[in-house]
């Protein structure tokens, strides 16, 4: 499924977020940058022990923060790590939206035009994923309403299930 909101396209896909050839990919990380399993340890699987050495002079990223790092042999140009919430831990949903905004600023920040995400947080991080879909739509939403240099944000999602989600959350919030 593909939207518009103000000059960017919002693309909604089911896939391999470590195949998608965009300026950036989001890697749903932890606060100490320690990519071991879930989507944080395909995305060094497949683009190279240099995405963990950067992140290991980056150190401690705050919840609901973005670091940035290359990406080494992925499609990608640069990986944004995105510190999402675990459930139980409190205010998750402001965690997130702020996880999903510090991303799309850092985006700006560097001049990237294009930039997928995966559904943060849902992993073993046990975050709702019809929660986390209407989170992260609609800080998109909100991001992408101002001015921005970005063109294209995607969600690349895992599973079938997952995209339908997200195909909802973007019905109900009209994208």
């Amino acid at each position: 499924m593909r939207y518009q909101v103000g000059s960017t396209f919002i693309l909604l896909k089911r896939g391999d977020i470590t195949e998608e050839n965009t300026d950036a990919i989001v890697n749903a990380a932890n606060s100490h940058l320690l990519h071991g399993g879930g989507v944080a340890g395909a995305i060094v699987r497949k683009g190279g022990k240099v995405i963990q050495q950067e992140s290991d002079r980056i150190g401690h990223v705050p919840v609901g923060s973005a670091a940035l790092t290359s990406a080494g042999t992925l499609k990608a140009r640069y990986v944004i790590h995105a510190v999402g919430p675990r459930m139980g831990e409190g205010d998750e949903d402001t965690k997130l939206r702020s996880a999903t905004s510090s991303s799309l600023l850092l985006a700006d920040k560097e001049g990237i035009q294009s930039i997928a995400f995966p559904a943060i947080s849902t992993g073993i991080f046990g975050y709702p994923i019809d929660r986390c879909a209407k989170i992260m739509l609609s800080a998109v939403q909100d991001y992408c309403s101002e001015t921005t240099s970005i063109q294209e944000i995607r969600f690349c999602l895992f599973d079938e299930a997952t995209l339908q989600e997200f195909i909802s959350a973007a019905d109900r919030l009209k994208l």
